[in-house]
């Protein structure tokens, strides 16, 4: 397994962009762990609803808008992942700032992009 990943904001609705994301992630053999608002399965990935301290995480890839990322700031500083994923509509100038004073590297791209094209 590479690059254990976090899906925030992930959802059981098909249609969801972080529905799709975990479903890629899991066929191209990523340790994925998942944080949504309901408790769930998603290709074999248990979604989870409480915060949790993963450890060496790499990569957090973000499916919420900025304004509801507030929240989870201090959460996703505190696991020090190795990058943040802004995915289309999900970025944020103030969290950059944030992250940029952790040291802590991000990107706005698409996951699914990433993963298409071997770049992830």
């Amino acid at each position: 397994m590479k690059k254990k990943t976090l899906v925030l904001g992930a959802s059981l609705k098909p249609n969801r962009y972080s529905n799709y994301a975990i479903q890629r992630l899991v066929a191209n053999k990523v340790e994925v762990v998942a944080f949504g608002l309901k408790k769930g399965v998603v290709s074999g990935i248990e979604i989870v609803t409480e915060l949790l301290p993963y450890k060496n995480l790499h990569t957090v890839t973000l499916y919420l808008n900025s304004k509801r990322q507030k929240d989870y700031y201090n959460y996703i500083v505190s696991l020090k992942p190795e990058r943040v994923i802004f995915n289309p509509g999900t970025e944020n100038p103030e969290f950059y700032k944030l992250l940029k004073e952790n040291d802590i590297p991000f990107e706005a791209a698409c996951t699914l992009v990433l993963l298409s094209t071997n770049q992830y």
